[in-house]
């Protein structure tokens, strides 16, 4: 589990292909304190560590699955990628809860300039029946998008825009993004069950 808050904006250094799946190489700074089988996000995607080098690098692993719902596949050497260890169950909840499971993506359509803060709009295409079990965003609500929580203004059926501080923007790979790019979205578990209860009701 995770809350959103990205603690690094850290380096793809190597994309290997093994038959289907993909083994990204990461350098970031807290290299050496992670293990083998620990999880970290990856853009908002929950990968296990497979190995660790000395050069303060690690890899993943993406299936299949995991390619064609994310933009892990775009990732190339010198790609930014956002990173967040699971949460620790002693801390604060900074976020929101987080599961590490993209639903889909979204393209980046517009960025404004809005006194220092940027705002961001995104458009997704997701099945109707989806939308009805939750996978949608509200006004004022939480989202993810690669894997930093934000807070959801402008929603539409299957657009939303969110507003992003400068320091939001300084360590994160929002420095990087452009119109026209992917992202992933994952969608506040919350709604999903409040849906899914709803559904069961009718």
């Amino acid at each position: 589990m995770f809350s959103g808050i990205v603690e690094e904006a850290a380096t793809i250094t190597a994309v290997t292909h093994n038959e289907s799946n993909v083994n990204l190489r990461v350098k970031c700074s807290f290299t050496d304190e992670l293990r083998i089988d620990q999880s970290v996000a990856h853009n908002g995607v929950c990968l296990t560590v497979v190995a660790l080098h000395p050069d303060s690098t690690y890899e993943v692993t993406a299936i299949r699955e995991t390619l064609d719902r994310s933009n892990l596949g775009d990732l190339k050497p010198g790609s930014t990628v956002n990173l967040e260890r699971s949460m620790m169950m002693n801390g604060r909840l900074d976020g929101h809860i987080v599961q590490g499971h993209v639903d889909c993506t979204a393209e980046c359509v517009d960025i404004q300039d809005a006194d220092g803060s940027r705002y961001y709009k995104f458009v997704y295409d997701i099945d109707p029946s989806m939308i009805a079990k939750g996978y949608m965003t509200v006004e004022k609500g939480s989202v993810t998008v690669n894997g930093v929580s934000l807070t959801v203004c402008d929603s539409e059926r299957q657009s939303f825009r969110v507003a992003i501080i400068p320091y939001t923007f300084e360590h994160t790979n929002f420095r990087e993004l452009k119109v026209g790019d992917r992202v992933n979205l994952e969608f506040d578990i919350i709604g999903k069950y409040l849906a899914r209860l709803s559904e069961l009701k009718s």
